[in-house]
């Protein structure tokens, strides 16, 4: 038996909608699993481990639970999806611009003497070596899909109220400056604790909105106002309040940039609620990889190339 394994499972396995909820309830075992030798990559898409065979050997059997999970076997086969993968060649977005750092990110946890570390640390360099060669990148910007969606809900110069941001800071101090907010009125970024934020928020002095908590949004309906969740990373409780404050507030569209949608669609089947997974965000999606579906078979010979060049490489300098 090879000494290093993976099993995986992705969304071209099942519905990225099923594999964003899956991946989401296995993230908190990351440390867990790194503390045994283990790589865990749970992104928004695919749920992989990754290490040597007596470290995979007693992994939790729910990791895969519901999904019938590949099985890869030796460190070339490994190195070689990971470098995929890193390269953007297995997003749902073709030339995704962010796997390769949450890779990276993701063997952070990792013991750096491990061989599995140095493989994923080599995997994520060919990846993004091809990548960048083939110009191998996505066209499609999440946030000018938002603008478009957006002003296809005020046609006929028809002007907005609100806009109201809930989600990370980085993610939100972006979507400020692409001009978002340019044809609201104002715009507010909807926070549990708005004194931290505002601290935070001093590292972006151009950044100059209102900031409110939920209990304070929805005393009035605001039907020429929109919503944009990005990327919110919530618990159950805080969840809920915010669900209860846009039910009051009855905004004109509600778009959830995040790849597990805060909301519930059974609750908000009466207002307007678009996901990444729903049609306006896929026919992007679609549009983007319809251009670079040509270059995939390159990015992928340039990889085995490099993997080939890189082994013999090694072989060389072994004693």
């Amino acid at each position: 038996m090879s000494e290093f394994l993976g099993r995986y499972v992705d969304h071209q396995m099942t519905s990225p909608f099923a594999m964003a909820q899956h991946s989401a309830k296995i993230k908190p075992i990351a440390n867990d699993l790194a503390r045994r030798g283990v790589l865990l990559v749970a992104s928004c898409l695919r749920v992989e481990v990754y290490g040597q065979e007596h470290a995979l050997r007693n992994i939790d059997s729910t990791i895969f639970s519901g999904f019938s999970a590949e099985r890869i076997e030796g460190a070339p086969t490994i190195i070689k999806r990971l470098a995929e993968i890193a390269s953007g060649a297995r997003s749902q977005v073709l030339g995704d611009n962010y796997i390769s750092d949450q890779l990276a990110k993701a063997i952070e946890l990792l013991d750096q003497s491990l061989p599995i570390f140095q493989m994923v640390r080599l995997a994520i360099d060919i990846g993004r070596a091809s990548r960048e060669r083939q110009r191998f990148i996505a066209s499609l910007n999440y946030y000018h899909i938002v603008r478009d969606i957006i002003a296809h809900r005020f046609p006929n110069g028809e002007l907005p109220d609100r806009l109201y941001l809930i989600g990370a800071d980085r993610p939100i101090c972006e979507l400020i400056r692409t001009g978002l907010g340019e044809r609201f009125r104002s715009t507010t970024i909807v926070t549990r604790n708005p004194k931290n934020l505002r601290k935070r928020l001093r590292a972006w002095p151009d950044i100059d909105v209102a900031l409110t908590r939920p209990a304070e949004i929805g005393h009035a309906r605001e039907p020429r106002s929109i919503v944009v969740i990005a990327w919110a990373d919530v618990n159950d409780e805080y969840q809920a309040i915010l669900q209860r404050a846009l039910l009051r507030l009855e905004p004109r569209t509600i778009i959830d940039m995040a790849s597990k949608p805060l909301l519930s669609k059974a609750e908000f089947v009466k207002l307007n609620y678009v996901t990444v997974h729903d049609k306006e965000f896929l026919l992007a999606f679609e549009g983007n990889n319809k251009k670079l579906a040509p270059k995939l078979p390159i990015l992928l010979s340039d990889i085995d190339e490099t993997l080939r060049a890189a082994q013999t490489y090694l072989s060389a300098k072994a004693p």
